[in-house]
């Protein structure tokens, strides 16, 4: 455990330490928000038989924890193999949790199909935190543009080749950034903000994608439609 971060299978909590807005498009709790915790749930296949309401289930899930007003992802990546990266720039420091699981990647633009798999994702929170002035709503929607540019940016340069070529993400990932609410109007990479979010995010997917490629990356196996996160 580090501070604000715990690890209690199957649950990977991220406590904020106070409440602040948070935009994502999370399986609970999307769009922009306010909250004080960030979670993701691992899931096996019998978690989640094919006639299940996934959003009944996890909010049921949720609430037996006490944390239904979280902001929560998804993944049958193992919680356990999360990468935690922080920088900072000037009166920023940005960090960013992930959890990479590449079992179901995608290249933008095209589609595979990925019918019998399951669904590893990249799940990725952002916190931001400015020593003056909070974020806008045009500033988190910036500040999530360089997440998104930065996790693509690593999976390109060290995720696996498809059919249609290098893999620029899954089919399922989800972010979520979370910043205190104030005037700030820019987060773009020509600010200290952007630059702090896209290097945070940058090392914590490139990190993840590289344990992935090679602690569980079986070609073999995905071939067979066995799980590999």
């Amino acid at each position: 455990m580090t501070a604000g971060l715990s690890l209690e299978r199957p649950w990977l909590c991220l406590d904020l330490g106070r409440a602040m807005r948070v935009l994502s498009w999370a399986v609970n709790r999307p769009g922009i928000v306010t909250a004080q915790q960030i979670l993701w749930r691992e899931v096996r296949n019998a978690d989640l038989p094919r006639d299940l309401d996934v959003t009944e289930w996890f909010g049921a899930q949720l609430a037996a924890r006490g944390a239904g007003d979280a902001v929560a992802f998804l993944t049958s990546r193992d919680v356990g193999a999360y990468v935690d990266c922080s920088a900072k720039v000037g009166a920023v420091r940005a960090r960013a949790v992930a959890t990479v699981g590449l079992s179901n990647a995608e290249r933008v633009g095209t589609r595979m199909d990925r019918s019998g798999h399951d669904w590893g994702t990249i799940n990725i929170a952002v916190v931001i935190d400015t020593a003056a002035d909070g974020l806008s709503e045009a500033a988190l929607l910036e500040a999530m543009s360089i997440a998104a540019q930065a996790r693509t940016t690593a999976v390109i340069e060290a995720g696996p080749d498809l059919p249609g070529g290098r893999a620029t993400g899954t089919g399922t990932d989800c972010i979520a950034v979370a910043a205190p609410t104030g005037p700030m109007d820019y987060a773009g990479l020509h600010t200290e903000i952007g630059e702090a979010v896209g290097r945070a995010v940058y090392d914590a997917v490139l990190a993840g994608t590289r344990d992935w490629m090679l602690h569980v990356r079986r070609p073999e196996a995905a071939a067979q439609g066995e799980r590999t996160g």
